[in-house]
């Protein structure tokens, strides 16, 4: 069934604009003409979607936030990139989620089921994964990539290009200048590596078989004085039946700043 869109009579939004079933707009929000609310979608009171934005199913943009708006680049003139937002996100107040550049690919986007606290920053061209956590303040510079599951603490900022890997903790008023592993944590300005990240493992439902292995992939790579190469090595050689050691193999293969240490 199709429900009709539920618009308070002081929000301004374009004609143009799709709106799809059950979506909400509160009182004084700014819908601009390109933008796509997908079915459910709750846009809060003084929010502004603006720009190729698409809100996906669900979603929940709070009051004050301000998504879609040119990037903070002096090489942007106006072309027609986008910010895409997945299903059953919370996107809080004052949150501001700027859209990509022609050079970094045209593309802002946050996955499904993330939680971006208020006052958090998501700028140009950044790719933030599923089931993401954001506490309050976090910023992200351009280009960032965030992996599924991870969880940045508040007033954290992360530097840009680099990338903080799947089911990784990172510590609140941290500095994070390059690349932090899948499921470790780190903390500090900047930002070191303090550990694995069990507490969030275990709560993910990790087998503590999986957790041992992580352990020993995470002993290799930080603890045993190899050098990065002699690393990966033995990880190919004792650990790569392991799913998740593979992923940290990826990891550290694919990084252009380097890894927090």
């Amino acid at each position: 069934m199709n429900e009709p869109a539920l618009i308070h009579p002081s929000a301004v939004v374009d004609p143009k604009a799709e709106l799809g079933s059950g979506v909400r707009i509160g009182p004084y929000a700014v819908i601009g003409p390109h933008v796509v609310l997908h079915d459910q979608a709750e846009i809060g009171a003084h929010a502004v979607i603006d720009g190729h934005s698409v809100i996906g199913q669900g979603s929940k943009i709070f009051s004050f936030a301000s998504i879609g708006q040119p990037p903070q680049d002096t090489h942007y003139a106006g072309e027609p990139t986008r910010v895409e937002i997945g299903m059953r996100c919370a996107i809080r107040e004052y949150v501001s989620i700027h859209r990509g550049t022609e050079g970094g690919g045209g593309l802002t986007r946050v996955g499904n089921d993330c939680m971006i606290m208020a006052y958090a920053h998501v700028a140009h061209d950044c790719r933030v994964g599923d089931h993401v956590i954001m506490a309050n303040g976090a910023t992200l510079a351009g280009h960032v990539e965030i992996q599924d599951d991870a969880v940045i603490g508040g007033l954290t900022a992360i530097h840009q290009f680099a990338r903080i890997g799947r089911n990784a903790f990172v510590g609140g008023a941290s500095a994070v200048s390059m690349d932090v592993v899948p499921f470790v944590s780190a903390a500090g300005n900047r930002a070191k590596i303090t550990g694995v990240n069990v507490v969030g493992l275990r709560r993910h439902g990790f087998s503590e078989e999986t957790i041992k292995a992580i352990r020993q992939a995470y002993r290799i790579v930080f603890r045993s004085n190899l050098r990065m190469e002699q690393a990966i090595e033995e990880l190919e050689r004792h650990l790569s039946q392991c799913g998740e050691v593979q992923n940290i193999l990826e990891f550290l293969q694919t990084g252009q700043r380097g890894i927090c240490r």
